[in-house]
């Protein structure tokens, strides 16, 4: 059985955030599924989704701070800079990172590690509300 929808995660500040029970609140078909795929699809060209370490909050914060290293500001060979000096780094964040994931449904919830959650990367200073496409395939309880 497929399922699509699509859900808005409200504007959240630049960094890594755990999104699990915002994005699943709007989501309580998942429970019908005994197996399944769930694949999410961010609509966005900066901003990303991940999964990673969903108990200690300095995880996310070493990936902003780490990331920001690695994808600096106001570099002198942008071009991209019409929208200010975190957009051409927030769309290479975004690529780096990705705009999509598929993960296990089993018996009605994500299959996922103890210590795994679903992470808006929001790489804009000032972003607004984002989309997620949310595609379930799988077989429904009898």
């Amino acid at each position: 059985m497929w399922l699509q929808k699509q859900i808005y995660l409200k504007a959240k500040r630049r960094g890594f955030h755990l999104i699990d029970n915002e994005l699943f609140a709007q989501l309580p078909e998942i429970s019908n599924y005994k197996i399944g795929l769930v694949h999410l699809f961010i609509q966005h060209t900066s901003a990303s989704l991940a999964i990673n370490e969903n108990a200690d909050p300095t995880v996310r914060g070493d990936f902003e701070r780490h990331f920001n290293v690695m994808v600096p500001e106001n570099a002198p060979y942008y071009q991209h800079t019409y929208e200010g000096p975190d957009d051409m780094p927030a769309h290479i964040k975004s690529t780096l990172i990705g705009a999509e994931l598929t993960l296990p449904i089993t018996n009605g919830r994500l299959n996922v590690g103890t210590w795994q959650g679903v992470y808006l990367c929001e790489h804009r200073d000032h972003a607004s509300a984002r989309c997620v496409v949310v595609t379930i395939n799988g077989q429904l309880y009898e």
